[in-house]
Formats: structure tokens, sequence, C-alpha cells
């Protein structure tokens, strides 16, 4: 392995770093210039099943490996991902458009989830309880699943993949990444270079890179993994978990889907600073983020007000470069998303909403587009959007911001805005997602805190005690002390 992870073409297959075997090639592009940064060999079927065997017994060592061990590493981790931030960073702006600030708040939120990871190992507790029957003791066991399944996006491919990677490692399983065909260098591979430098034994982490359609089916039906860990759109998820549930091999799922999160401004907001949490959570990432504010639903009140603010800031953004720190919206992933946001904008035009901002698209580039008198039954509004446009609504009262808020299938993150803490707290009660924030933007995560959706949004939680409740399973033993009397 060199200094700088070169040959990033090589998979990380039954433990050892080498191209798959299947006779197609997939470049990885660069969004903004367009150049060809590398291309890697697809993996096969008998690649990903040589790779999930090995990946089952290198698993029944490392969960035996005592847990200061298991959390050493993870803290070894940590260094290096501080050792080599500028070159993770170079990356994510590099494979994933992803702007400089953006990929500084990736590292950060990778680096996190990694550091929460080694408490783990001391946290996943069982326990021992009292029995009904005489001379009997009753022990639950906290173990490891086996061997961990994880598909990953790539809006925010470090991140996505190693929250799910360092929690199932350091809890004593196995982990097989397939992370997504635009973004396998931040999405799998620089982790497992990072993990190998670690000290991580071979085969406990693997990589493979293919497309969904050769090798998809088959990494979630294997007999081998125990779970399979998805953060995508909302048909793949639920189809993934009809094939994870389905088949011979029942298996956990933990799903994390789309969103179409609201952020709404009730009529005693401090509008200015609505207006920049607004902002910066709509627009970070170019609005490729599953928390991104993807509706603002503003009072009658002060919609104006609201509305003439949000232009203004808006057009301050600097669109462009994203290797520059001044660069707020950098390009669109692929040509696929490009043509997609092209049809939401031709949509939302065509279904009567009022053109406030008409950015401009150059290449992949997409400058902000913002429609007004936007109503529940339009496209922006039921839709993901995933891209830097977006619809304000305006809300009769509060009674109707909220029926506004609930109007949807998704349930992931959310906002609102309100002068009284107290009445903002109530009403993010009721909406009904996984997350609300008040006087806050809707695109937050901590590693200590539980993320995930409610409704089509996705199943389980992310994070802290929740990822050792998904990444571990419990068994009861029971121990009969003295001699059972049974009545026959």
């Amino acid at each position: 392995m060199s200094d700088d992870y070169r040959d990033l073409h090589l998979q990380l297959l039954e433990g050892e770093w080498r191209e798959g075997s299947g006779d197609e090639s997939r470049s990885v592009i660069n969004p903004y210039s367009g150049e060809t940064i590398l291309a890697i060999r697809s993996a096969t079927s008998a690649d990903l099943d040589a790779t999930y065997r090995k990946a089952a017994q290198a698993q029944e060592a490392w969960a035996n490996t005592p847990p200061a061990e298991r959390s050493a590493l993870m803290h070894r981790v940590v260094s290096i991902f501080d050792q080599r931030k500028d070159e993770i960073i170079d990356w994510l702006i590099r494979e994933s458009g992803s702007t400089r600030l953006k990929a500084n708040i990736e590292w950060g939120s990778a680096r996190a989830i990694t550091l929460e990871a080694a408490s783990m190992p001391a946290r996943a507790h069982g326990a021992t309880m009292s029995s009904d029957i005489p001379g009997k003791e009753n022990l639950v066991y906290r173990k490891p699943l086996g061997v961990v399944g994880v598909i990953s996006p790539w809006n925010f491919p470090l991140h996505l993949s190693q929250r799910s990677v360092a929690p199932a490692i350091a809890l004593g399983n196995a982990v097989v990444i397939k992370p997504a065909s635009d973004t396998p260098v931040t999405g799998g591979l620089l982790l497992g270079r990072i993990f190998e430098e670690a000290g991580l034994p071979a085969g406990v982490l693997s990589v493979v890179i293919g497309p969904g359609s050769a090798i998809g089916d088959d990494f979630v039906a294997h007999p081998v993994p125990s779970l399979i860990s998805f953060t995508g759109s909302t048909p793949v998820g639920k189809n993934l978990a009809k094939i994870a549930t389905g088949g011979r091999y029942l298996k956990r799922v933990a799903l994390e889907l789309g969103g179409n999160s609201p952020f709404v401004v009730l009529d005693d907001a401090d509008v200015e600073q609505a207006v920049k949490a607004a902002v910066f959570g709509k627009f970070l990432h170019q609005g490729q983020i599953c928390m991104a504010i993807n509706r603002i639903i503003v009072d009658a009140t002060i919609y104006d007000r609201f509305v003439d603010n949000f232009i203004a800031h808006v057009r301050t953004l600097n669109v462009g470069d994203p290797a520059l720190m001044e660069t707020a919206i950098g390009p669109i992933i692929n040509k696929s998303q490009l043509e997609g946001l092209k049809n939401k904008i031709a949509k939302a035009k065509e279904q009567g909403a009022t053109v406030l901002l008409d950015g401009e698209i150059n290449g992949q580039m997409v400058s902000p587009h913002i429609f007004g008198d936007v109503t529940p039954d339009m496209d922006i509004s039921r839709e993901e959007i995933f891209g830097p446009l977006v619809g304000i609504q305006k809300a009769r009262n509060e009674e109707h911001a909220l029926e506004l808020a609930n109007a949807t299938d998704f349930g992931l993150s959310s906002a609102v805005f309100s002068g009284d803490l107290s009445r903002g707290q109530r009403f993010a009660s009721k909406i009904k997602a996984g997350m609300t924030h008040v006087n806050d933007m809707s695109v937050n995560d901590e590693a200590h805190m539980p993320f995930g959706g409610e409704k089509n949004s996705g199943l389980g939680r992310f994070n802290g005690d929740w990822a050792i409740e998904e990444y571990s399973t419990v068994q009861w033993v029971s121990v009969q002390r003295t001699p059972r009397h049974y009545p026959f």
C-alpha cells in the first residue's frame, strides 16, 4: 500500500486487493470537470460469493477479539482520518462533486461516528434476569450478527458507508460494502485502505464493486449476510426488503430511504434567521441530501417578507468550482440526475408554480430555482427533489401549516421556526417524522443520536445506542442450577 492510496482501481475481495472478474469496466467521472478519474473492472457474482464466504470465516476470529482491541482499532482509524484529512476531502470533491465546505462536513461526520463506535464494544451489554422456575438462572448475551452487507449511496458516500461499517466492525461483525457506482472510492475503497492501515485483519472488511443489475440481488439474497444496511431511494429499498425477507434466508434490513423534508416558518418566527437556515438546509451539496429541505411552508402573514429575503440571500450564493471554499453550489452528480431535475423544473412551470428565481443550467451546473404559489398536489411538493430547486407554500395558520407538513408519504427529517420555543416544540412533536428540529434546518446528524425515518423513509435507526441494537443480536441462555421437577 502506497502512502497516498494509489491503485484504487483494485477491489478488496477475499481479503486481498485485486481486480474484479467481470468483462466490463466502469469509469469514475469527476462531475465538475468531466475528466475520467479511474476505471474499475466489475466484480461478478462469483467474486461476491467468495468474498462473503471469506468474510464469514474472518468474522469468527474477529468476534473473539477482546472489546478493548476492537475499540483501539477504531481509535487508530480516527487517527488515520486526521492524518489523511486533506486526501479524503480531495477525493470527495473530485469524485462526488462535493463543495469543499460539504466535504469538510462529511469528513467530520464520518470521523465522529468512528469515534462513537470506539465506545460501543464496552456498551454492548447483556443482562442477568430472574426466573419464575426454581433454581433457574437467566442470562442474556449480546452477540455480533455475523456478516453485514452495506449498500451505500453517492451523495454522502464516505459517511453513509462509515455509519454502518464502523459500528458493525466495532461490535464484532465482518462487513462487505457495495458502494454506489458513481462513488466507489469515497464510498468504499478509501475505507478499505484506512481500516487495513489501522490493522484490521484481512477479510473482516471487503469492498465489492459492480452494477446493481449484475450483482445487486445476489448481494442481498446471499445466505451469508445476517443484515443488509441500505441507504437510497424508496422504490429500491422496498424491493431490497422483499428480497431480504422473502427468500430462503430471512434476514434483517436497516433502511434509510427517501425524504420530503418540510421547513415550517410560523407567524412569530425570526424571519431573517429562518431564511439563513432555509438557504443552507436547501442548497448544501446542491440539495442532494436525503434530509435537505424539500418544501418550505410559511405562514401567510410573513410569506412575502420571507420570500423576498430568501430570494435575496440565494442570489448571493456562488455556483461553480467545488474545490473553492467560497463555492456554495457545485455540480450535479451525473447526467441522469441532471435530466431528472430538468424535468422537475419543467413540470413545476407546467403545473402553475410561479417562477421566483429561474437559474441557469450550464453542463452539470444547476443554479438555484425557486417557485412560489406551490400547492400540495404539485410534483415539486410530492416528490423528493434532490437538487437546487425548491417550492414555497403559503399556510393560512398553524393548523394548516401542520397539515401541509404532514401531507407526504415520507417522514425522515423536518424543521420548524417559532419565536416561542414551547410552541415550536409542541408543533415539532406533531410532525410525523423520525427527526424534527426547532429553530434549525432539517439537515442534522449527530453520532450519538437516533437517525432514521417513519413511513416510506425507512426502517430502523442509525447511530449511538440504536446502532448497537441494529448491529448485534441477543441470545437467552438459561441455566438450571438445581434439578427441576417435571409433572410427567
